[in-house]
């Protein structure tokens, strides 16, 4: 018997004993996850969901949490002196699949990690939903770069919330200190910082999965 289950956004054919390496899933090693949103049951009579097979879950084991191979991406304006290199790594999640279960059967130690397609939110994620928002990764505002930063930190800024306090005072001094050429002002450095910390995704897709990673790179 075999299944083809949906998690992450992506689609898997598995059956019993198979491993398979799938979008970060919250838990730890030896945690058993259950999948719901189950499409099709193969075997010796097939039947397929409409959109989800009714009473079908394919249960799993956690074996350990991973990340992908580095990715790199790299942004060059032509003559603009300007160029961005970053590395992404994604956070995924090692499952051994138990049992194919039906007739709303429920996978035995089943615990609170129950993976309905598990758009499971990551660590960092589920940080900031608690209320405890790290703020010091000022890459995540469109315009500051590594030089910019390192600037910006050298000044002792070092948190979107105290860009998010500056007054026009502030970054006309700022700008003329470390030269800056009213970037902060073009590319709203305020409201970005403020965006952030109101738990909104940064603008640039880019940083959208530098943040989902959980690292500031």
């Amino acid at each position: 018997m075999f299944a083809v289950i949906k998690t992450g956004g992506k689609q898997y054919t598995v059956a019993a004993n198979d491993v398979i390496t799938i979008e970060r899933l919250a838990g730890e090693a030896g945690d058993v996850v259950a999948f719901s949103e189950v499409l099709m049951i193969g075997g010796d009579k097939a039947v397929v969901g409409t959109p989800f097979v009714a009473g079908a879950t394919v249960a799993g084991e956690l074996v350990e949490q991973a990340r992908g191979p580095k990715v790199i991406s790299f942004k060059k304006r032509r003559r603009q002196n300007s160029k961005r290199k970053k590395g992404h790594r994604q956070d995924l999640t090692v499952v051994r699949i138990t049992e194919i279960l039906t007739d709303g059967k429920k996978p035995a130690g089943l615990k609170a990690v129950a993976a309905k397609s598990a758009e499971a939110k990551p660590a960092k994620e589920a940080k900031a939903a608690a209320g405890s928002i790290d703020d010091t990764n000022l890459s995540l505002i469109a315009g500051i770069g590594p030089t910019i930063e390192k600037k910006l930190r050298a000044a002792g800024i070092t948190t979107w919330t105290q860009i998010s306090k500056w007054k026009k005072a502030d970054i006309e001094k700022l700008d003329e200190e470390l030269k800056l050429g009213g970037r902060a002002t073009r590319e709203e450095w305020v409201q970005q910082a403020k965006e952030l910390l109101a738990g909104k995704p940064p603008r640039a897709k880019v940083d959208q999965a530098e943040q989902a990673s959980g690292e500031d790179r």
